[in-house]
C-alpha cells in the first residue's frame, strides 16, 4: 500500500461511522452467508471420500444436476431476450394500460412460488386452459422438461427487465438519431450503438434471473412432475434425502450444487467485469 492508499485510507470520511458500519457488515455478512455455507461445507467434510464419491457420480444426483442447471440456463436465456424486449417498449413507448402491464411484471416477486406453481400446472395440464391445446397436438408441457422452464421463466423475468429499465431511461437519444445522421439503418444502431451499451446491465440481469432459478423450489416441485431422472430437480432431492434423515447426504449434494453455482457464476462475472471494461461501466 502506498502513502497516498495509506493516507485516503485514515483520512477521516465527513460522515462518521466507517469503523461501525463495517463492523455491523461483516458480522451480518457472516451470520446471514459464511457461517452457514461453512456449516453445510463442514457437515460435508464428515463424509469419507470414497461416499462423496459415490455421491458425486450417483446417476439420479447427476440427472437432477442437469435437469436443474440445464432448464435454469435456458430460462434465463429467454429471460435476457424477452425481458430486453419488455423493458425496452415499457421505457420508450407510451400506450393505454402501460402502468398495468409494468405492474403485472413484478407480480413474480409477490405471488407465493407455491401458488405459480399450481396456477402454471393448472393452465398447462392436459386437462388445463392451455394444455388441452397443446395435448391435442400430442405435446405435454405439464409434467416435463418443458413446463420446468415455463416455470423458472415465470419467476425470473423481473429480474432482467428492472435491471435494464434504469439503463434504457439513461440511454441518450441524440445518439440514436447521430447514428442515423451518419448513415446508420436501425439494425446498426441496435447492434452497434444500443446493445454494447445495455450489455453490462443485460448481462447483470441474466445472472440475476440464473441465480433465482437454480434455487427455485416451489413454483418448480408442482408442474415438474418430480420423475426421478427425468424432471427431479435438485433442491427437490435435498429434500428427499433430508426426509430419509441422510443429512451428510443432503449436504453433500447441496455442496456439489454450491461449487457449481460458483464456478458458473464466477465465469459469468469475468465475462461482466471484460463487457464492463469493454463497454463502460452502466
Amino acid at each position: 500500500m502506498n502513502a497516498t492508499a495509506l493516507t485516503a485510507w485514515r483520512r477521516p470520511s465527513i460522515i462518521p461511522g466507517f469503523g461501525l458500519t463495517l463492523g455491523f457488515t461483516l458480522t451480518y455478512l457472516s451470520l446471514i452467508v459464511l457461517i452457514p455455507i461453512s456449516a453445510l461445507i463442514l457437515r460435508t467434510t464428515t463424509m469419507s471420500w470414497e461416499k462423496f464419491h459415490l455421491v458425486l457420480t450417483n446417476e439420479r444426483v447427476l440427472a437432477a444436476l442437469k435437469v436443474s442447471f440445464g432448464a435454469s440456463l435456458v430460462a434465463a436465456c429467454i429471460n435476457a431476450l424477452f425481458g430486453l424486449i419488455v423493458a425496452w417498449v415499457l421505457v420508450r413507448y407510451r400506450f393505454p394500460g402501460r402502468r398495468v402491464v409494468d405492474a403485472i411484471v413484478d407480480l413474480p416477486f409477490a405471488l407465493p412460488t407455491a401458488v405459480a406453481g399450481i396456477a402454471l400446472t393448472a393452465i398447462f395440464a392436459p386437462t388445463g386452459w392451455l394444455g388441452q391445446y397443446f395435448d391435442a397436438f400430442g405435446i405435454k408441457i405439464a409434467y416435463t422438461w418443458i413446463g420446468i422452464v415455463i416455470a423458472l421463466t415465470f419467476i425470473g423475468l423481473p429480474f432482467v427487465v428492472r435491471t435494464l429499465q434504469p439503463v434504457i431511461e439513461e440511454i441518450d437519444r441524440q445518439v440514436e438519431e447521430a447514428a442515423a445522421t451518419l448513415g446508420a439503418h436501425r439494425g446498426q444502431t441496435m447492434w452497434q450503438v444500443i446493445l454494447p451499451t445495455l450489455l453490462p446491465a443485460l448481462l447483470t440481469g441474466f445472472v440475476l434471473a440464473l441465480a433465482r432459478a437454480v434455487g427455485e423450489y416451489g413454483s418448480v416441485v408442482f408442474i415438474a412432475g418430480n420423475i426421478p431422472y427425468q424432471t427431479e430437480i435438485v433442491p427437490l432431492l435435498i429434500v428427499i434425502r433430508l426426509e430419509e434423515f441422510d443429512y451428510t447426504g443432503a449436504a453433500a449434494i447441496a455442496t456439489i450444487m454450491l461449487a457449481i453455482s460458483f464456478a458458473m457464476f464466477l465465469t459469468i462475472n469475468v465475462i461482466q467485469a471484460w463487457a464492463r471494461r469493454r463497454f463502460g461501466d452502466v
